[in-house]
């Protein structure tokens, strides 16, 4: 009995309470936060629907997409993107050397696509003519008048897909510039329908889909999200759309009760964007990012400000005293439980003192050890830039481990000495500990508070003889 109320307390403890304080924080953070701004595009048209602002709060327009019209096809994978073109062409040895086309996670004008029939310019007609589920269309982008196309050369980045550009003038190219549309879970003659429609793209010629991977191009794509023709025609959220902005003067304009999402839906999206967009962050030009192995021994700091003498410079560098203490002490703390977990396997006669330091070591320090690992292990299984301050909180762990492991050596050196000298050991190597901490702190304070004036490796400077490891850039 009291075994399960034990833990059902700590399940309503350390798991319900904090999960409820963790969902509430963002339930209020979404009735704080319910406004537009520039990156809604990151969010589904549903999700952007709630803010204040954005053109799909209590939004008006043509209810069926019709020839001539000016719209925007938004990607339905989690931050997939807007489908997007600009006049840049793809580099030599990618594909043909073709207008770009992709996924731009932020509204834009480069967004807009013109719907047209496959053999002509229907702006003059009258008439509007609806769009129905099977119909054969030409997209033509409306800023630079080339058409959405494909062939059959190898995408920049997913290789078993094809090349997606931006092709032929005035809107005039040739047959792989036609493509089909398919309302998913359609039928032949069925209207596309406006925000609420997932509609597939079908590539006449070759029978792919158009496709949104995902991936992040180079910098000669602007580090804009790949979009790619699939001939996996599995249905999936990457290769579906929605016509998300819709423009047409000779339809009538309508008011359309988007679906909203309920907060649990939201909650769900939010955190999926935001893990996305973590793990897609690439370095900036000339910006210092690093390695988990350079955390524990200190090799690199990261430079917040200046790089000359004529400039503020502040670099966040870990102080070399305590990184590098923390570090001998993880080795210090495997040898003494290995010793203390082998004496007591053999039966060595300990005093209760030693036996409690021992379950104090593998208990406490154990737990401790588990928080280091837990927090310090996952980055090296992370594709996303790193920088210094991510090892910070496992840090903390490993400090804390230092201080259990100290205490414990301290304290079972009466094993070897006498009580006298043990008391004079311990009191000497605590003394020394903290003199040595505070004392590196003087030493690389201006690091942290900023300093001016020659570098560390001329003369006069505040720094002149502490740049201890040569990749330490201050």
């Amino acid at each position: 009995m009291d075994v399960s109320k034990h833990f059902l307390a700590r399940v309503l403890g350390l798991i319900l309470i904090p999960l409820f304080l963790y969902v509430t924080i963002f339930a209020v953070h979404f009735v704080v936060l319910n406004k537009s701004g520039p990156g809604d595009g990151f969010f589904s048209s549903a999700f952007q629907s709630r803010l204040i602002g954005n053109n799909l709060h209590n939004v008006s327009m043509p209810e069926y997409l019709a020839y001539g019209s000016t719209i925007t096809a938004k990607n339905l994978r989690i931050a997939g993107g807007y489908l997007h073109s600009h006049w840049h062409l793809y580099p030599e040895g990618v594909g043909a050397k073709q207008q770009q086309v992709t996924a731009y996670l932020h509204k834009d004008n480069n967004n807009l696509w013109l719907v047209r029939k496959p053999e002509e310019n229907d702006s003059e007609s009258r008439t509007p003519v609806l769009v129905r589920h099977g119909d054969i269309i030409r997209l033509e982008h409306k800023e630079t008048t080339r058409n959405l196309h494909t062939h059959l050369h190898e995408a920049p980045l997913t290789k078993k897909h094809f090349q997606v550009t931006g092709y032929g003038t005035n809107g005039t190219g040739d047959s792989n510039d036609l493509w089909r549309v398919e309302v998913c879970g359609g039928q032949k003659g069925d209207l596309v329908k406006v925000l609420r429609s997932k509609v597939r793209f079908l590539h006449k010629a070759t029978g792919c889909v158009l496709y949104s991977s995902g991936k992040t191009l180079p910098k000669w794509g602007w580090e804009q999200v790949e979009v790619t023709c699939s001939p996996y025609l599995k249905e999936s959220p990457s290769s579906q759309w929605n016509i998300e902005d819709h423009f047409n003067p000779k339809l009538p304009n309508i008011s359309l009760s988007v679906l909203k999402p309920n907060f649990l839906e939201i909650l769900l999206e939010s955190h999926i964007v935001m893990i996305r967009g973590n793990s897609g962050l690439k370095p900036k030009d000339n910006e210092m990012n690093s390695k988990p192995w350079h955390w524990p021994i200190n090799y690199q700091g990261l430079r917040f400000s200046g790089v000359n003498e004529t400039e503020y410079r502040v670099y966040l560098l870990g102080n070399p005293v305590v990184w590098w203490i923390n570090l001998v002490t993880l080795g210090l703390y495997v040898i003494m439980v290995a010793v203390a977990s082998v004496a007591i396997r053999r039966g060595l006669s300990l005093n209760q003192n030693s036996l409690e330091h021992s379950q104090v070591l593998k208990r406490g320090g154990g737990l401790l050890l588990l928080g280091w690992l837990l927090h310090y292990l996952p980055f090296y299984t992370m594709g996303r830039v790193l920088y210094y301050h991510h090892y910070f909180p496992a840090m903390l762990f490993s400090s804390m481990l230092t201080g259990v492991t100290l205490d414990i050596l301290f304290k079972s050196s009466d094993l070897l000495l006498q009580p006298i000298y043990s008391d004079r050991l311990k009191v000497a190597g605590w003394l020394l500990l903290q003199f040595s901490i505070l004392y590196s702190f003087y030493l690389f304070h201006p690091l942290s508070y900023g300093m001016m004036g020659p570098l560390a490796h001329e003369s006069g400077s505040a720094m002149a003889g502490l740049k201890w490891m040569d990749s330490w850039d201050f």
